[in-house]
């Protein structure tokens, strides 16, 4: 078993230490569950687990620090009960236990009533402000940023940037300009300041000021704070060292193997997945393709942009989405009745899957008349040998090479994935949880069919 997702199961009691035989594990969701205890230390042996998420759960103890977990960011571990650990995983250090004498210990018990007390009045007073304020809704996590956040003014921005200075500008969007930057503490980030002149570029902002800071997840753009000023709107993003995976398609200098080329497009589905199916409302990105697509320093890919995306059932006009939304990547039903699912999405990431292993654009001028992408690699589906017409010469190699085979039946399956993602109609498309699924199969399937490989 190389994936095993539990969350949202309402789970109860410890996590079993049977899990440590389960050598083969790349991936294990047990978030939002009510799991209790403390981790278990086996799950050190786990040595290919890349990705693991114990948060909103009731865990407590010491988190294991050997095998995966050295790899673990603070998103595995989010909104637990008593965690305690190394300091990057923003949980505090753990106390060893001494000697308590015999009145520090009334003393304690005396302190912890009034402080239950003191927190008893702020609660109810919060409420009352509350429903004075009629706050519609409580987000499940909207605390979650807290402990990252930080307040950054537009000055420290200017200087971060050197006066957003061309030599640090990252790249153009749709509603403003994307600069690299290096704070007053040393961090590193990415600036992306909104041209307010610019039609919807407020709501553009607000929009993924506010997703950014309500979701997270290891293969979604993290932000570092909102700067929000009268006359200056600008998000500041967690620097992406690699750039985006549209640069690394088509820059002449850079090359991607075919396992690299799985693992982004592997991350990008879970990330989606999440998006999909992890949240309490499902929300749509509306504008997956690969310049949205940026990659940190060990080439895992982060979703990014979500100037556009939208919560099902939020009742937003779709007019903006069916503008902005872009041409090529955007399914059918988008264009011609402005109709926004996750469907729509799924149909996104089977264009880029198709794009990341063939380097064609869908909008590639050799796509005229009733030629277009998905019809290309239909055809050279049958028979398998003409998918060397296809796919990217530089991953395909010669007939003659060893795992020759291996590669043409790993590309061929990747192509009907993208297929299947990409079907005209939404009710004929598989979701993203399926998906990402059956990547992780093919991935498995070629690792097993070449040796284990990197190529």
């Amino acid at each position: 078993m190389i994936d095993l997702s539990l969350a949202n199961n309402h789970l109860e009691g410890p996590i079993p230490s049977s899990f440590k035989t389960l050598l083969s594990l790349e991936f294990l969701d047990l978030s939002k569950n009510n799991l209790s205890g403390v981790i278990p230390k086996s799950l050190e042996a786990l040595l290919y687990l890349k990705h693991l998420n114990l948060s909103f759960n009731k865990l407590q103890g010491e988190i294991p620090t050997g095998g995966p977990f050295g790899n673990f960011s603070a998103d595995s571990f989010v909104s637990n009960r008593a965690l305690c650990g190394a300091s990057r995983l923003h949980v505090p250090l753990c106390k060893y236990k001494t000697e308590v004498n015999p009145n520090w210990r009334k003393a304690k018990y005396i302190i912890s009533g009034v402080m239950s007390v003191i927190l008893l009045a702020a609660a109810a007073l919060i409420l009352i402000l509350c429903r004075k304020r009629n706050v519609k809704v409580v987000r499940e996590i909207a605390s979650l940023h807290q402990v990252l956040w930080r307040r950054v003014s537009r000055l420290e921005l200017v200087r971060a940037t050197n006066g957003f200075h061309e030599s640090n500008l990252l790249g153009t969007g749709g509603f403003g300009s994307v600069y690299r930057g290096t704070l007053s503490d040393g961090i590193d980030i990415a600036v992306k300041v909104f041209n307010l002149q610019l039609e919807g570029a407020f709501k553009s902002f607000d929009k993924e000021c506010e997703m950014l800071s309500n979701i997270r997840h290891r293969n979604l753009i993290k932000i570092i704070s909102c700067c929000d000023e009268l006359d200056f709107k600008a998000l500041i993003l967690q620097l992406m060292p690699n750039g985006s995976l549209e640069k690394w398609l088509y820059s002449p200098n850079r090359s991607m193997t075919i396992l690299q080329r799985l693992d982004i497009m592997k991350d990008v589905a879970f990330a989606l997945e999440y998006l999909h199916h992890g949240y309490s409302i499902p929300i749509v990105h509306c504008d997956v393709k690969p310049s949205n697509i940026l990659l940190d320093d060990d080439m895992v890919a982060h979703v990014a942009d979500f100037g556009i995306a939208r919560l099902i059932g939020g009742g937003d006009s779709m007019t903006e989405t069916m503008t902005l939304a872009t041409v090529g990547y955007m399914a059918p039903e988008f264009g011609m009745e402005g109709s926004v699912s996750t469907r729509g999405d799924v149909y996104s990431f089977g264009i880029v899957l198709m794009e990341t292993f063939t380097k064609r654009k869908p909008t590639d001028e050799m796509f005229v008349g009733e030629m277009d992408l998905k019809q290309w690699i239909a055809d050279s589906l049958f028979p398998d040998a003409a998918i060397g017409e296809v796919v990217d010469a530089d991953i395909l190699g010669a007939e003659e090479d060893g795992d020759f085979v291996s590669r043409r039946d790993c590309l061929s399956s990747v192509m009907r994935l993208a297929l299947a993602c990409s079907a005209t109609l939404p009710g004929e498309r598989i979701n993203m949880k399926d998906a990402a699924i059956t990547l992780t199969k093919i991935k498995t399937k070629y690792l097993k069919d070449c040796g284990g490989v990197n190529s």
